[in-house]
């Protein structure tokens, strides 16, 4: 049990770290204007003093680093060079002589960290074993991650472009990157089934398709060439499809 909570604890916590982390190095580089559509961000918009931003980054990662400690001396000291992967990707992103977020590499570490990191990484300090399941199963949920980026980034591709950050959606253009969206939300959804036909687990894998009609509307109001408010609907959208489908994906693991 305690080895779930501080896997739990430390992927949040990097979470936080990062997300001020970014917060406070896109307000640096001018990426956060008054023009942007999304919600208001905590340094730029004034909220809080950036050493603030700082401090709190520096703390989320403190704790995450403490639960990567108890992890290290529980499952071996490969969590540390995990945990210390995680932490220094989450910086990096827009942080850095060359942010990897502003050259559109965005989507593939958080496909990575979010995903195959996170979901194998906690299976085996649990475990302290790895299977091709685990693998497998990891692959819907970086998906549905990335998806998440992937409509935060189309929604800013006119403000992300005339600050020079070049995700992905402005690399591909608007268009081809509602199309990467659609793809990544459906292969999500055959990532369970897939499995399941290659003898992985059992059918209970399957209850994921139970948040088939949370992706409707999403892939509906993407691809519809929406934006603003629109996406930002979107956006919150995915997050809850993301939430549900690991939920029901930990239902399915459970039970198979």
């Amino acid at each position: 049990m305690l080895p779930f909570v501080a896997a739990l604890a430390g992927s949040i916590f990097i979470q936080i770290g990062t997300n001020l982390s970014n917060d406070y190095s896109d307000a640096r580089r001018g990426a956060d204007t008054e023009e942007r559509l999304g919600p208001v961000r905590v340094t730029a918009g004034g909220l809080m003093p950036p050493r603030h931003v700082l401090v709190g980054t520096y703390v989320a990662f403190a704790v995450a680093v403490a639960a990567g400690l108890y992890l290290a001396a529980v499952a071996g000291w490969e969590l540390l060079v995990v945990g210390v992967a995680s932490i220094l990707a989450g910086v990096l992103y827009t942080g850095g002589p060359r942010p990897y977020g502003y050259e559109g590499l965005g989507e593939l570490f958080v496909f990575v960290f979010f995903g195959i990191v996170a979901v194998v990484g906690s299976y085996y300090v649990q475990t302290e074993e790895l299977r091709w399941e685990a693998f497998a199963l990891a692959v819907p949920v970086g998906l549905l991650s990335s998806a998440i980026l992937v409509v935060n980034n189309v929604r800013d591709i006119d403000t992300d472009r005339r600050a020079g950050k070049r995700t992905l959606a402005v690399r591909l253009g608007r268009e081809r990157a509602r199309r990467l969206f659609m793809a990544m939300i459906v292969l999500s959804f055959a990532a369970p089934v897939a499995t399941f036909a290659l003898g992985g687990l059992t059918a209970w894998l399957l209850v994921t398709l139970a948040a088939v009609p949370l992706a409707v509307p999403l892939i509906q109001t993407v691809s519809s060439r929406s934006d603003g408010p629109a996406l930002n609907a979107a956006l919150a959208g995915t997050g809850r499809l993301l939430a549900v489908f690991s939920l029901l994906l930990s239902a399915g693991v459970l039970l198979s």
